[in-house]
Parts: C-alpha cells; sequence; structure tokens
C-alpha cells in the first residue's frame, strides 16, 4: 500500500508502530530523467537493507518540467514513498518543510543523484537511532572518505571549509556534502532558527548544532561527483558568504539563543566524581590551576631572583605564567573550546595580569619601605598573601568579565 501524497501535520498524533523509524528527503527542481531511477535504486536498497521502517519523500521544488508527475507515480507505485510539491524554489525551504511535518524519528536527506555510497546511509543514521548523536552528516574530506571529482571542486570544498574554520570556528569538516540526518526532537528546537532557504540551509544548521552543544556525528564516505550538476557554483559561493556574515552577527550580537538551545539540548560535559559542578566546581578547577601556576611562579621568581632585583623578577615570573593561566582557565575551569575570541580573551587575561602585577608590587614596595632588608623567605610569603588576594580578583573577573560571553554563546 503506498503513502498519502500529502505530508501529516506537526501537530498530528502518531502511532509509534506506524510511524517510520527514518525519513529520507529527496528534494529536486527539473529532475524528470533522474528521478525514477534514483528513487527506485534507494527504495532497493533501504528495502533490502535497512532494517527499520521507513519513508522516502520527494520534495518538488516548484519544478517546471515533469518532475511532479514523476514523483507522484511513484508514490503511488511504491510502498513507503510519498511526495509532496512546494510552490517555492529552495533546498533549505524543502527539507525545513517536510522534516517539519514529519513523524518519523529521525530525518535525513540526499541528493538526488545519489553521489554517496547508499552504504553509508545505516552507518549515517545508527548513532542516532541509538541516541548516542544529535546530528549526523556525511564527510567527503574525513580520513577513510573516497572521492572522485574534478580540481575544481576539491578546491571549492576545501576553501569554503577552510572559511567556516576560520570565521565561525566550525569543527565539523564537511558542511556541504548532500547527504545529513538529523533526530526529529532537536530539529523541532533547532529548525524554527535556521533561517536561509537555499544551500547554507544546511552549513547554518550544522553552525547552531554546534554552537548549541549538540553532538554532531561524521560518516566518511565514498563519494562520485555527478558531471552534470546544475548548480550554480557562483551564485551558490556569494550567497553562502553572505549566510556567513549574517550568521556571524547574529551569533555576535546574541540575536540567535544558542545558550538556551545548549541548556534544553545541550549535551553538558559528564560529571566528574568528587567534582562539583557550577559554581562550586568553577571554584575547584580555579583553585587547581592557580596553584599549578603559583608554584611555577614562585620557582621562577625564585631563579630570577639570583640575577636581578625583585621587581623584575616579579614581573617576569608573573607574566611568564598569566598567558598559560589564562589558556588553561579558559578551556578547563570555564569550558571554552575552539578558536573564536581567544586572542581577545588573553588580551583581557593581559588586564587581569596587569592588576595582579599591582598586587604583588604593591606588597613588595610596602616590605621594602617597613623593612629594606627583608629575607628572601619573608619576600615570598609576602607574594604569597599578595597571590591569593590577586588570585580572587582573577577568578572573578575571568567570571564575569573575560569568559562571560563565551560561555553564555557556547
Amino acid at each position: 500500500m503506498s503513502l498519502s501524497t500529502t505530508l501529516p501535520s506537526a501537530a498530528a498524533p502518531t502511532t509509534p508502530l506506524t510511524s517510520p523509524v527514518l525519513d529520507v528527503v529527496v528534494p529536486v527542481f527539473n529532475e524528470e530523467i533522474d528521478l525514477e531511477p534514483s528513487v527506485r535504486r534507494l527504495h532497493a536498497h533501504l528495502a533490502t537493507q535497512f532494517p527499520y521502517r521507513f519513508r522516502i519523500t520527494i520534495a518538488d521544488n516548484a519544478s517546471t518540467d515533469a518532475t511532479a508527475d514523476v514523483a507522484a507515480r511513484l508514490a503511488a507505485e511504491l510502498p513507503g514513498v510519498a511526495s509532496v510539491r512546494l510552490a517555492e524554489k529552495g533546498r533549505g525551504r524543502a527539507l525545513k518543510h517536510v522534516w517539519s511535518g514529519s513523524d518519523a524519528a529521525v530525518l535525513a536527506y540526499m541528493d538526488v543523484d545519489l553521489s554517496t555510497d547508499l552504504a553509508a546511509l545505516l552507518p549515517l543514521v545508527a548513532p542516532l537511532i541509538s541516541g548516542h548523536s544529535d546530528l549526523a552528516i556525511g564527510s567527503r574530506l574525513s580520513p577513510g572518505s573516497r572521492v572522485v571529482r574534478g580540481a575544481k571542486r576539491e578546491f571549492i570544498s576545501r576553501s569554503y571549509n577552510l572559511i567556516l574554520r576560520r570565521t565561525l570556528s566550525a569543527r565539523f569538516s564537511d558542511a556541504q556534502c548532500g547527504f545529513k540526518a538529523i533526530r526529529a526532537d532537536v530539529a523541532a528546537r533547532l529548525l524554527p532558527l535556521v533561517e536561509d532557504t537555499g544551500w547554507f540551509f544546511d552549513t547554518e544548521m550544522l553552525v547552531l548544532a554546534e554552537r548549541s552543544g549538540l553532538r554532531i556525528h561524521e560518516v566518511p564516505v565514498d563519494w562520485v561527483d555527478d558531471p552534470d550538476s546544475r548548480v550554480d557554483i557562483v551564485a551558490t559561493a556569494v550567497a553562502d558568504l553572505h549566510g556567513i556574515v549574517r550568521l556571524a552577527r547574529g551569533l555576535a550580537s546574541g540575536r540567535l539563543p544558542v545558550a538556551t538551545l545548549r541548556e534544553q539540548l545541550g549535551r553538558n560535559p559528564l560529571p566528574v566524581a568528587g567534582v562539583p559542578a557550577g559554581l562550586t566546581g568553577q571554584l575547584l578547577r580555579f583553585a587547581g590551576v592557580g596553584i599549578a601556576s603559583t608554584l611555577a611562579y614562585l620557582v621562577l621568581y625564585a631563579l630570577l631572583r639570583v640575577v636581578v632585583d625583585p621587581q623584575a623578577a616579579n614581573l617576569v615570573a608573573l607574566l611568564a605564567t598569566a598567558v598559560a593561566n589564562t589558556a588553561a582557565n579558559r578551556r578547563l575551569t570555564f569550558g571554552v573550546r575552539g578558536t573564536d575570541r581567544v586572542w581577545r580573551q588573553q588580551a583581557q587575561g593581559l588586564l587581569v595580569f596587569a592588576i595582579g602585577l599591582g598586587l604583588t608590587s604593591g606588597a613588595l614596595a610596602m616590605l621594602g619601605t617597613a623593612d629594606g632588608g627583608a629575607s628572601r623567605v619573608v619576600e615570598l610569603a609576602a607574594l604569597v598573601v599578595a597571590n591569593l588576594v590577586a588570585t580572587g580578583v582573577r577568578f572573578l573577573l575571568m567570571r564575569i568579565w573575560v569568559f562571560r560571553a563565551a560561555r553564555a554563546e557556547g
């Protein structure tokens, strides 16, 4: 029995025994020739190799040829195939429309040319079905991938993903491979924030997912370029660059509520036995970093004091440990990852260092005024007290100033 050509509404009740586990969307525009053989091949693979209930949904993006007729015929003939027609073009628009109305637990899509080897489909969606991951992408740039395509497309793909890493601190390897999946519960929260309706849809979804603390599973794929691809590379590249700028502004301004999404969906770090979470945990981790930094500082100070005066030894020792202290607290205490704002945070850390320098230098100056012949032991004791005060000030400033924006976004 074939499925209805009308997708169930998002509010309609679902019956777990009859709803598909996987809904694979095939977005198409004027694909009357390639659509039928591709869908039949995909259907045969799922029917024989996929161990769960499935649906294939053909999403026609306002085709002007016979694509809609071919899609309707396939839906009437093949069990588990549905079709939907949109009045406007746009791959992102089609995916958002179908995914938002699907009753499947896992939502996927692939390009109609089936450039990706279908053997990667089960490895793609299995971590989502099990709950291990939230999104999954096929990657042509991962170790183990086998890709056949021209030098021009290879260069464009690698350049685009490099731009994403430099501008948006993206850590996924391949944004534009037409082979992705997402859990339905995650899609329900994430898709309303994705604005793009075209080719940038994938990238925007992945960046928002990553910033929200979601787990993205990558599958190396075997991929053969379609020589008959009708994608306008120049127009797509320009649109993608505009999308990057828009998304970067949205993240920087706080307009995109990734912090809220992280609270609702994100995967927090695994708890460590004996280490409390929240402010208490931050204080303990900060104290650990502080102890290591203080020991390193005292060793450096003692070594330098042999050859220079107290103020010079204090300056060099404190500066040498300040950068390492900021980097360690960034990652360990406040859980900030990636390279976004790292130099700005280091600069802010140096300002915090200047405050610490003022406290310790002031302590030495007061000690010299009170007792010009103070021993090295008295010097070190005074510096320990001054460093304890400076440490408290440093934690407060790092928490409310240096890493506050990064923690709110991440």
